[in-house]
């Protein structure tokens, strides 16, 4: 087993993060926990704008709850930690954008780990599966995200059956962005962060804080949300110097300047 299971590297402003357990990288509740505090402290780093997740290794992204720790007595419903199981689905205000490297199999709560991401990058031979189905017991997350995420029969068709669902299948639903080379798949992860990394920090948690609260909420109701400012982000916005910024910089034909204030 890894001394190190949860591996952090900082290249400016992103924060990658790869979970290093062989041989599946399978999360316990310890490791959850960890990954809980990484993902704590990036949220809460003004400093840092974007997180990319990984496995370690070319075989598998994450296996998802470490079978070896349940045979030894860990309950499902164990302490996971502040963000609950792999540190980021329950995270509260987690408002900056988390891009998902999918380096191969992501298997029950790793491929929950991966949908919590707001973008995912596979590589070539990623495979996707809930084989929950076959161990008796619910893959919780995903039965609430998948359906929403891809066609309802399709989605009922992985979580009935267990099933393995190839990159392409996964592409041609639109549950990842892309595919690369298995060799491609950091650079890509990381160019892409580096783009996002320039962005204006105060819109992109608008955007994750209204694309989350509003899911349930019809649209002129979610509209009165935005315009009367209820939205903690939507108010920080509008009363920010980035606000005035992106505006005078249209204005004077120039790059604007993000500040996150």
């Amino acid at each position: 087993m890894s001394e190190n299971p949860i591996e952090v590297k900082e290249n400016g402003p992103v924060v990658e993060v790869t979970i290093n357990r062989p041989k599946a990288n399978a999360i316990d509740a310890a490791t959850s926990r960890a990954m809980g505090k990484v993902f704590e402290s990036f949220r809460d780093d003004s400093e840092k704008r974007v997180a990319i997740v990984t496995g370690a290794g070319d075989k598998f992204f994450c296996a998802g709850w470490d079978l070896k720790a349940a045979a030894e007595g860990e309950a499902p419903d164990s302490d996971y930690g502040v963000g609950g199981f792999g540190g980021m689905q329950e995270l509260p205000d987690l408002n900056k954008p988390i891009i998902a490297a999918v380096n191969g199999m992501a298997v029950g709560g790793g491929f929950e780990i991966a949908l919590s991401a707001d973008l995912i990058i596979a590589a070539k031979h990623a495979r996707f599966a809930l084989p929950e189905i076959n161990a008796g017991t619910l893959a919780d997350a995903a039965t609430i995200k998948v359906p929403r995420r891809m066609p309802y029969h399709v989605a009922m068709d992985l979580l009935f059956t267990g099933r393995w669902m190839e990159a392409e299948e996964a592409l041609r639903w639109g549950l990842v962005n892309k595919i690369v080379p298995a060799g491609e798949i950091m650079q890509s992860a990381r160019e892409m962060a580096q783009l996002l990394a320039g962005g204006p920090p105060l819109v992109f948690a608008c955007i994750k804080e209204v694309a989350r609260e509003t899911e349930a909420m019809g649209f002129q109701q979610a509209m009165d949300m935005i315009t009367g400012r209820r939205f903690p982000t939507v108010d920080t916005l509008y009363s920010s110097e980035d606000q005035l910024e992106g505006a005078r910089a249209f204005a004077e034909k120039r790059e604007p300047v993000w500040k996150g204030r």
